[in-house]
């Protein structure tokens, strides 16, 4: 994985093997901050990055400027790898070690970009479930967007607060936005 713009621009990092992810593509990321870079100022953003994995887009958001990133992931592993390169980085995120359905109903904090890449396996209700809390709990700031990556094979046009979505290869990214 890669990190495509910014301060780190071309930097290469290697999660370790074992680690349960599957990063976003560097083709999908670029096309995903293409879109984001039209619509936010990085350095004024809020970033929460669910099922964070390897790290790989909250070190995007990080090295493009974005202050305030907190990721949140259930695996230790996942967790460690994101706070070690966070600290060689010196970048400005916060991880958190949970299970995230049940970060989303403890949380206070709110988000400008909340991004959620869950396992591709989930199924539409679990996905809901991610737009619901987001929703119910009011997690996004005003004119904020949640963003839900999931397989081509699943369709989330019909979430409350879906506004649309970008396909790129097998990955799709749905967008939310609500009142």
């Amino acid at each position: 994985m890669r990190i495509i713009s910014g301060k780190y621009k071309g930097k290469r990092l290697m999660a370790p093997q074992k680690l349960p992810v599957r990063p976003t593509t560097d083709f999908a990321k670029e096309g995903l901050f293409n879109i984001l870079n039209n619509q936010f100022y990085f350095d004024e953003v809020s970033v929460l990055d669910l099922f964070s994995g390897t790290g790989n887009i909250s070190f995007e958001f990080a090295s493009r400027g974005a202050q305030l990133i907190t990721s949140v992931d259930a695996h230790a592993g996942c967790v460690q790898y994101i706070g070690k390169i966070k600290d060689e980085l010196e970048f400005p995120i916060q991880t958190v070690k949970s299970d995230v359905f049940s970060f989303l109903e403890k949380t206070a904090m709110t988000a400008d970009i909340i991004f959620a890449d869950p396992p591709y396996d989930f199924t539409t209700e679990q996905f809901g479930e991610i737009a619901l809390l987001v929703n119910k709990n009011n997690l996004l700031n005003e004119d904020g967007l949640l963003i839900i990556e999931h397989s081509k094979h699943t369709d989330l046009s019909d979430l409350d607060g879906y506004t649309d979505e970008r396909k790129y290869g097998g990955s799709v990214f749905s967008f939310f936005e609500f009142e």
